[in-house]
C-alpha cells in the first residue's frame, strides 16, 4: 500500500528595500495528496496573499510558472516579487515519528465491564489528563 504524496506549500518573498532588500523562504504548509491539489491549495493561497512590501502597490500581477505562481506587486519606485512553489518533500528531520503499532492484549471481561469513576479536578487547577481547568487567559485585562 502506497501513501499519498506531501508536498510543501513555499513562498519565497522580497524582505526589505534599497540596498538591503532580499529574499526570505519559507514553508508555510503542507498538502498529502495528488499535485493537482497541492497546486490548487497553493493558488488559493497566491491569490489571497497580501506582501508587506511595497506599501502602496500600483499594479498586481499573479502568473503561474510550472511548479507554482509568481506574484510580481509595482510600488512607487520598485517592484516586489513573491514566488509560491509546490515541491515534493522527500525528507523532514524534525516530521513527527509514526507510531508504533501496539500489541493487541486481550481485555479481561471484568476490566471492560467496570469503567473507572471520572476524576475530580485537582487542587493544582489541572484535571487528571493535566489540562487547566481555568484556561490561563480568562479573566486578564490586558487582551481584547
Amino acid at each position: 500500500m502506497s501513501t499519498a504524496p506531501t508536498w510543501g506549500l513555499v513562498v519565497e518573498t522580497t524582505v526589505g528595500t534599497g540596498e538591503r532588500k532580499h529574499t526570505e523562504a519559507q514553508v508555510v504548509a503542507h498538502v498529502a495528496g495528488s499535485r493537482e491539489e497541492a497546486l490548487a491549495e497553493l493558488e488559493r493561497r497566491a491569490r489571497s496573499y497580501s506582501p508587506a512590501h511595497p506599501l502602496s502597490a500600483r499594479r498586481r500581477r499573479l502568473l503561474r510558472v510550472g511548479d507554482g505562481f509568481l506574484l510580481v506587486v509595482d510600488g512607487a519606485w520598485q517592484s516586489f516579487v513573491t514566488r509560491f512553489t509546490v515541491a515534493e518533500l522527500l525528507e523532514d528531520s524534525e516530521a513527527p515519528k509514526a507510531p508504533e503499532p501496539e500489541p493487541e492484549a486481550e481485555a479481561a471481561p471484568e476490566a471492560v465491564a467496570e469503567a473507572a469513576p471520572p476524576a475530580a479536578p485537582r487542587e493544582s487547577g489541572l484535571d487528571a489528563d493535566g489540562v487547566p481547568v481555568r484556561p490561563a487567559w480568562l479573566g486578564r485585562r490586558d487582551l481584547p
